[in-house]
């Protein structure tokens, strides 16, 4: 696949997707949400994909929305509909990473504001480097956190901190991030790529099903009384405990040996 505005490859089970406009510190166009989508095609319908890791080129993830941007233009002297603009990229794109078919790992290398963060969160895990940090940019321009800000912020960090990220728009290093549990883990700038590929191995090498039902049933759990979300459980363990997966796992446990799963 020839893209503009991303890198993508598949090795080893491992999706690769990195944005790719450096000298725009990564900022999402109308252009990259595109090549994402097709991106996100691939990975949804290709079995040998068991894990994807989102990352971004250069000392960025991904400032956000371009502003720049032509989606983002006055049209007759009128500002743009921006709503629009959510509805049609940004919102599919969280819900597509929700619901991807393999685990997803945002490898944050760099800053990452806005929607760039939004991104990042909507991952199953994410890790920074020291030097990374996060940033709700948003009022500082007369905008509310989007791409699912004002969702993950609170179920992540609590309603004070979210509170406090979303109005103050101070920068948040990435190793108090992890320590107020917005982040998976912070990680040494110098380890950083080591510690990523280790996880995307890892993942790759897991039972895909079973992880992709386990990130099910968590997002699940808010909207559930304990009674629901106990049938909820019932119901993937039902499905999981017929899978090829579970009978490897319990053979290899038997076995005293490691287990090779093939992801169904």
């Amino acid at each position: 696949m020839n893209f503009e505005n991303i890198l993508f490859t598949v090795e080893g089970g491992v999706a690769r997707l990195t944005l790719n406009r450096p000298d725009k510190l990564n900022s999402f166009t109308g252009a990259m949400h595109a090549e994402l989508r097709t991106a996100l095609d691939r990975i949804q319908s290709d079995k040998s994909i068991r894990v994807l890791v989102l990352t971004g080129a250069g000392r960025a993830f991904s400032a956000g929305q371009d502003l720049a941007d032509p989606d983002m233009a006055m049209v007759d002297g009128k500002m743009p509909d921006i709503g629009n603009v959510v509805e049609a990229n940004y919102k599919p794109l969280i819900l597509r990473l929700q619901n991807l078919r393999v685990p997803t790992i945002a490898a944050v290398n760099g800053i990452a504001a806005g929607a760039g963060a939004s991104v990042a969160l909507a991952c199953d895990l994410c890790l920074a480097t020291q030097s990374a940090s996060f940033l709700q940019a948003f009022s500082k321009i007369g905008l509310i956190p989007d791409t699912g800000g004002t969702w993950f912020l609170p179920q992540r960090v609590g309603m004070a901190r979210a509170m406090g990220l979303a109005l103050l728009a101070d920068k948040l290093p990435a190793e108090k991030a992890a320590a107020w549990g917005l982040i998976w883990e912070c990680v040494a700038d110098a380890e950083f790529a080591a510690r990523v590929d280790a996880l995307a191995a890892q993942l790759a090498a897991a039972p895909t099903k079973a992880l992709v039902r386990t990130r099910q049933a968590m997002h699940a759990a808010p909207g559930h009384t304990l009674e629901q979300q106990l049938s909820f459980e019932g119901s993937f363990m039902r499905e999981l405990g017929w899978s090829p997966d579970y009978a490897e796992g319990v053979k290899a446990f038997m076995e005293k040996r490691a287990p090779k799963f093939t992801g169904e």
